[in-house]
């Protein structure tokens, strides 16, 4: 790193450990000052800070008396210079330890400070370290020890001491700081942070425009982000600027990287090594489920397997996909080697069930979510669509070795978005169908065990001394288990719970079972004949909760809802799911969850319809089930919004579900329940459980409201409104009708949501059912106000606040007031505007509303900074987006950073604005819609025009212009004006 400032060389003596850390500290990058221990010392006058200074930065050298009067005041010193000089030398060896201000050959010199007294020999440790850590390759910890050099700034160095030298010093430590800062932004690239750095690239090159470093790299990150247009108009600014101010053109390597994105230079497209962002070392996934103890057999395949997979460094991608039938094995084996190839994946393993064999199979576009988040992607940087999440996965794992296994998949085209694609990575997949059509796929077909296998692991899971004396019973129970290890480990596990047992026994047990099943198909025959002796032998309890835990549809399940579909206590449900563990007949898929191979779910079901009678028991366990979710949601839903109605207005469930100690705990439930719940509501739309499923919608709402499963959340509405509509239940299908308007209104969808918030108030209407007419007025009127017919939406917020008050929900009315506030506000009545915000904010308050009052917050903000009180505007918005965060409330965040925006924009401080109107749209990035990102991009560009980046202003709008145009949304005329004086 050219121009480095060196430091005092007595300062490195620390790190070998043989001296505490110094109690004298000091301070030049900011305000020159001096610290005993944390007691700030008096270091006297702004000259006596400059002589402190000049003796601090000559690397514990003396400085005769001459240079310090030179550096204190140059040509023209005052006539008493030299007694100054020792007067300031003076007071401060009174203030310093003795010893550390000495006087030498007429000068003076600091000496003796111990390592770390001086924040600018920290700093440059840091950079060393940081530049080694690079040039081994961990740009990782490179990264994080040079955000830590930089931390040490505060503000301007040397802030206000006078002199030459001391000017001189601070242009120096500035252009440092500024080459540490571009060396860390370009890991930020190298890292795959490409989105994240738009924002801070835009700001620093609103402060130094002339530094083409920062433009380049602001162009290669708007590239890599897609904004290839925004990136040449970079270019364009610069090239401008360049001209007008210096008179020349840029350098090569900016004119280079123009004509590399003009071409689509493939060696753009992605970092050189990127690395997802960790906290302080890189985040390494191990998420293979546990190998068997007693993994028997397959030895040509685990050295076939394990060749292909240690060959992945050399190749580009090595992949191999093992195909059979069901119960075969291909998971058992695929997941026993990955982890004896581990080692040669130091940088993790990612694991997911594709659920290729079930009804509804994993979507790759989700998978791919979770592999990144996985892989220490924030969320804010995972694109929206399939085709960006690859890209951003192929990435991220670029330059990593990393072992993925997608499991149970149900074609080639499920899978190829998930393979990573490059050198030192590989996937192994297992599916029922063979992939003839995966390019470049080591293809393996699993057939049955061998007898000689299946017999070594019918052995080691009974015992050799059972099956010493037996042999040929044995191999007839294998050969009745048609040879297939998941058959064989249940029928092996049922001998050995079986004490009184012989294996004679169980072969003649399982030939009668094979009887009885001898209508089925042969493919299924063994292990169906397998499942039912299994099932047969279970203790009363243990049978009834295989058969009734097979009944719901979700992937999975946790314990406690385990617990309300059996109806029994946790512990005693526990001790039973964990003999079903034993049994091979149920799979602990983590602490506190189980899952079932879904041959054995389909054979639970047919035995919850063959045995579970009267029918009524299946409804039930499925009713208790839905009660469980629907309970606790609607105590988070208490707990994150105390005093709302909604929770009374909801079907009683009575003391079920869970009670949490925070709201932090609350919110981690369901977003950690999110899919088995929203199954759960699926599964549930019919008959007498369909009210509740929409009930428990209503209560999950935040799912759909911060954006996280927005698009089940939606389908799982849809589905609960068509039943319904179907059953010709008003009451359920109003109130249906408000959960899916509510939710199409945070998607974007307005035109989609409007009639469905009607359909709900008419419904309402003829039922005695107020609160849904009561969100319905208020998501009427929103929609209204985002499409400009104000007229309609005063009414509309106006009914809503009538009717929330009608049916006593005060908290539920502050909602509309604070719509109310925004509407004033664009009709020009700012002054009422504030009155009606700070009314919804006080109601709020007075509840300890936490995460609804940050919406007041925001409201009041926005009318706050249209009546010119620009500091307190941000004061309430900054509030709004910390309680945001902390409620995981993406969409309610990025919309407070594009306010922030505007509150800049109205307080003259465009390059802030821009700053964070750019974090704004990396935040919503697929969530919130395009008419949101519309109105983000129309303030970013307004931003950019004002700190001069004129062109990457008109590409902004018109790509707002380009939204508004296709919405047909009124917004486009105010973005016709502003691209007029551009274009011009």
């Amino acid at each position: 790193m050219d121009g480095v400032p060196r430091v005092p060389e007595q300062r490195r003596g620390g790190r070998d450990g043989s001296s505490e850390p110094a109690a004298l500290r000091f301070s030049v990058l900011g305000p020159v000052r001096a610290w005993r221990e944390e007691e700030l010392l008096n270091t006297g006058s702004p000259q006596q800070r400059a002589l402190l200074a000049a003796l601090l930065l000559r690397e514990g050298r003396t400085a005769t008396a001459a240079e310090l009067i030179d550096a204190l005041w140059g040509e023209e010193p005052p006539s008493q210079a030299l007694a100054a000089v020792r007067t300031y030398a003076s007071r401060l060896r009174k203030v310093l330890d003795p010893g550390v201000l000495v006087s030498e050959s007429g000068g003076y010199a600091v000496r003796g400070l111990g390592f770390g007294a001086l924040d600018l020999s920290m700093a440059q440790e840091l950079a060393t370290e940081a530049e080694k850590a690079r040039g081994a390759g961990d740009l990782c910890h490179a990264r994080e020890v040079l955000n830590r050099a930089l931390a040490l700034w505060d503000g301007e160095p040397l802030a206000g001491v006078p002199g030459p030298y001391a000017e001189a010093q601070r242009v120096r430590l500035e252009e440092w700081r500024l080459q540490l800062l571009e060396s860390r932004l370009d890991m930020d690239l190298e890292q795959g942070c490409h989105a994240e750095a738009v924002s801070e690239l835009t700001a620093l090159t609103a402060a130094h425009p002339l530094r083409e470093r920062l433009r380049e790299l602001l162009m290669l990150a708007l590239y890599r982000s897609g904004r290839q247009a925004e990136a040449l108009a970079v270019y364009a600014d610069t090239r401008r600027l360049l001209a007008d101010e210096l008179g020349v053109d840029p350098r090569p390597g900016l004119s280079e990287l123009q004509q590399r994105i003009l071409q689509a230079d493939p060696g753009l497209a992605e970092p050189s090594a990127p690395l997802a962002e960790p906290s302080t070392v890189p985040v390494r996934p191990a998420q293979l489920p546990a190998t068997v103890p007693d993994f028997t057999g397959r030895a040509s395949f685990v050295s076939e397997l394990s060749e292909v997979l240690a060959s992945a460094e050399g190749r580009v991608m090595a992949v191999s996909a093992l195909a059979g039938i069901g119960g075969v094995g291909k998971t058992t084996l695929a997941v026993h080697v990955a982890h004896q190839s581990r080692s040669a994946f130091p940088d993790g393993q990612l694991y997911v069930d594709l659920q290729g064999a079930g009804a509804r199979a994993a979507d790759p576009e989700t998978v791919l979510g979770a592999f990144l988040r996985a892989l220490g992607t924030a969320d804010s940087a995972i694109p929206d669509s399939l085709e960006e999440r690859a890209a951003l996965y192929r990435s991220v794992l670029d330059g990593r070795r990393v072992l993925v296994l997608l499991d149970n998949a149900r074609d080639a085209a499920q899978v190829r978005p998930l393979l990573p694609g490059t050198s030192g990575c590989a996937a192994l997949v297992t599916s029922r169908v063979r992939m003839v059509d995966l390019a470049g796929a080591h293809l393996v077909d699993l057939d049955v065990m061998s007898p000689d296998e299946a017999l070594s692991l019918f052995t080691k899971i009974v015992g050799e001394e059972r099956v010493a004396s037996e042999r040929e019973a044995a191999l007839d129970v294998v050969a009745a288990c048609g040879f297939l290890p998941l058959a064989i480990r249940i029928a092996a596990s049922r001998l050995a719970a079986r004490r009184t047992w012989t294996v004679s026994v169980l072969a003649a047990k399982l030939a009668d079972e094979r009887r009885r099943l001898d209508e089925l198909q042969a493919g299924d025959l063994a292990v169906k004949a397998t499942f039912e002796l299994g099932y047969g032998q279970l203790e009363p309890s243990q049978a009834r909760a295989f058969r009734l835990l097979g009944l719901a549809d979700g992937p999975d399940i946790s314990l406690a809802a385990a617990a309300a579909v059996l109806d029994l206590p946790v512990e005693e449900t526990e001790d039973l799911l964990e003999a079903l563990v034993d049994t091979s007949l149920l799979e602990s898929a983590a602490p506190g969850r189980y899952r079932f191979h879904d041959l054995v779910r389909l054979y639970a079901r047919a035995c919850a319809e063959r045995d579970e009678w009267p029918p009524s028991q299946r409804r039930a366990a499925l009713s208790r089930l839905l009660d469980f979710y629907l309970g606790t949601a609607a105590g988070g839903y208490a707990m994150e919004r105390p005093g709302d109605r909604l929770v009374d207005h909801l079907h009683a469930t009575g003391p079920v579900g869970l009670s949490f100690p925070d709201r932090q705990a609350a919110r981690d439930w369901l977003y950690s329940e999110a899919v088995p719940l929203l199954a759960c509501a699926r599964q549930s739309a019919e008959g007498s459980t369909l009210r509740r499923a929409v009930d428990l919608l209503w209560a999950s709402v935040d799912l759909a409201e911060s954006g996280a499963n927005s698009k089940e959340y939606e389908a799982a509405a849809t589905v609960l409104r068509d039943a319904a509509r179907a059953e010709g239940d008003v009451r359920a299908e109003g109130r249906a009708s408000v959960v899916l308007s509510n939710a199409r209104l945070f998607s974007g969808l307005f035109d989609r949501a409007y009639p469905e918030a009607q359909e709900a108030i008419q419904l309402a209407g003829t039922t005695d059912d107020p609160l849904p007419s009561s969100w319905a007025a208020n998501i009427l009127g929103s929609i209204a106000f985002y499409q400009n017919r104000y007229t309609d939406a005063e009414r509309f917020f106006s009914q809503a606040i009538d009717k929330f008050r009608g049916c006593g929900d005060v908290a539920g009315s502050a909602s509309p007031l604070c719509n109310l506030s925004r509407l004033h506000l664009a009709t020009g009545r700012a002054d009422t505007a504030v009155a009606l915000a700070r009314q919804g904010t006080d109601i709020y308050q007075s509840l300890g509303h936490t995460l609804r009052g940050a919406n007041g917050r925001y409201a009041l903000g926005m009318a706050l900074a249209k009546t010119g009180q620009h500091s307190e505007a941000t004061q309430q918005l900054d509030e709004a987006l910390r309680v945001f965060r902390d409620s995981r409330q993406r969409l309610w965040e990025g919309m407070t950073l594009c306010r922030l925006a505007e509150v800049d924009l109205e307080a003259r401080k465009p390059a802030q604005a821009a700053s964070n109107a750019e974090m704004a749209l990396t935040v919503l990035r697929g969530i919130g819609g395009d008419w949101r990102r519309g109105h983000v991009l129309t303030v970013l560009g307004k931003a950019l025009n004002g700190i001069g980046h004129a062109g990457r202003a008109l590409v902004c709008w018109r790509e707002a212009l380009e939204i508004y145009e296709r919405l047909d949304s009124p917004e486009a005329a105010e973005v016709r004006g502003l691209l007029t004086p551009v274009a011009a």
